[in-house]
């Protein structure tokens, strides 16, 4: 079995997850993280075994994916803390909500489905075989890189149609995607309460439904999401006059409908401000106004805003939001899109070719996971040390790191240990030396 293990500060954390494991399985979850970030080609399971050497009892693992899948809210909650400690949030905190799906292949895979294809590429494919992910990711913003998003919990979606044999086995009780976005939100909400800060959430327009928006709002959080062009907004009413006497209790929603195809027709009441958005500073053209919205159950801010293909429209929950924040806040959900990017593409999530559904729950989180410890571990090291770039001239030498060279920096100090550890107290000549360090750097 493989001897190499992560840095002392990256260890410290996964042993703090592993302190609400059973105390027979803990040393098991970095064995799948290490097996996880060091593994080639198709990244299957049995491919994360074989990059650390596991050879004997190999079951075992498959039987701790299954048990680690019930207790991934549980270990989301202690990554929760242990972001926020290493990252101690500004006056507002804001999350993301997507979701993704992953293909899968052959029969008998519980919970996977037919399902709709956001992407569906040059093959035009409307529709795909596999599991789609509801996840909530906590945004923070480098110093130097911009937004980053951190996945922390998921939950599965599993269609009507495929739950009898899911339910049968499991009891799995059917949820919408609404439902599911709701219960991950009323979690964060439940687990920062104890901080003075204010909680957002930024969502996708699709989660802008009554189900979800209900429940977000109950739970003290301020939802930011796109607005339907046809919505259903009212005036806000008239506050009674001092002395003025009206009979019944007073009004939740203004009697006119707001139209915002004429808002945004007029040509008074524009402004044009300086923002910075993805990264870039941006002009940007737009119109705001207060409405009561009874997706919502109360007063809304809402902002146009006019783009080259037309104006779209913005609402936030908070009345005193300013457009900055809301736009920022839409802006900045573009990262948990590159969180499934990476997933994806650098950790082959949706590959691990597993069958149980409590086993694929748990590999989809061990990569979440991994992907979120990587940024916290890369969090503050400088760009020369985490990407070198001359072997690329083509390639810019300003561009920040990506994830996948964030993935190669902790490969490439994970060896250089294993080096340092086996080499200590010898004398190696200089070419041997040199000769070992490039052979780390071609293996990464």
């Amino acid at each position: 079995m493989a001897t190499w293990q992560f840095p002392p500060e990256l260890a410290r954390w996964i042993l703090t997850l592993t302190q609400l494991l059973d105390r027979r399985i803990r040393a098991d979850l970095q064995t799948m993280l290490l097996g996880l970030l060091f593994a080639r080609g198709r990244r299957t399971v049995t491919n994360w075994l074989r990059a650390v050497g596991v050879r004997r009892h190999y079951e075992d693992y498959y039987y701790f994916l299954g048990s680690l899948g019930r207790k991934c809210q549980v270990l989301a909650s202690s990554l929760l803390r242990l972001v926020q400690r290493r990252l101690p949030p500004g006056e507002r905190i804001t999350f993301a909500l997507d979701d993704t799906p992953t293909k899968r292949y052959g029969p008998c895979v519980e919970g996977a489905g037919i399902h709709h294809n956001p992407t569906p590429g040059p093959a035009d494919q409307k529709f795909l075989y596999g599991h789609v992910w509801v996840t909530l990711a906590w945004l923070v913003r480098h110093p130097h890189w911009g937004t980053i998003a951190l996945p922390l919990l998921a939950r599965l979606y599993v269609r009507i149609k495929s739950l009898t044999p899911v339910q049968l086995r499991y009891g799995w009780r059917f949820r919408t995607k609404l439902e599911l976005a709701a219960e991950l939100v009323e979690w964060a909400a439940k687990w920062l309460r104890y901080l003075n800060n204010s909680l957002w959430v930024v969502a996708d327009g699709a989660y802008a439904k009554r189900v979800f928006m209900r429940r977000a709002v109950a739970a003290g959080v301020t939802v930011v999401s796109r607005l339907r062009k046809d919505a259903a907004l009212f005036t806000v009413p008239r506050p009674a006059r001092p002395g003025e006497r009206r009979r019944g209790r007073p009004r939740k929603y203004g009697a006119e409908r707001i139209d915002q195809a004429k808002r945004a027709g007029q040509r008074r009441g524009w402004r044009t401000e300086t923002f910075t958005l993805y990264d870039r500073v941006a002009v940007k053209t737009y119109k705001t106004f207060l409405a009561t919205y009874r997706l919502v159950g109360g007063v809304v801010r809402v902002a146009l805003v006019k783009e080259d293909s037309g104006w779209v429209a913005y609402f936030c929950t908070d009345p005193d939001a300013s457009v900055a924040a809301i736009l920022e806040a839409v802006a900045d959900r573009a990262a948990i899109e590159q969180v499934f990017h990476d997933v994806k593409e650098v950790h082959g999530a949706g590959q691990p070719q597993l069958r149980n559904l409590w086993a694929n729950i748990a590999a989809w989180h061990l990569v979440l996971w991994l992907h979120t410890l990587v940024e916290l571990w890369a969090w503050d090291r400088s760009h020369a040390s985490l990407c070198d770039r001359r072997d690329s001239p083509w390639d810019d030498a300003t561009r920040r790191p990506s994830h996948a060279d964030r993935c190669k920096a902790l490969r490439r100090e994970c060896l250089a240990m294993e080096f340092t550890r086996h080499t200590v107290g010898r004398c190696l000549p200089r070419k041997i030396r040199l000769f070992i360090q490039r052979l780390a750097g071609r293996a990464v």
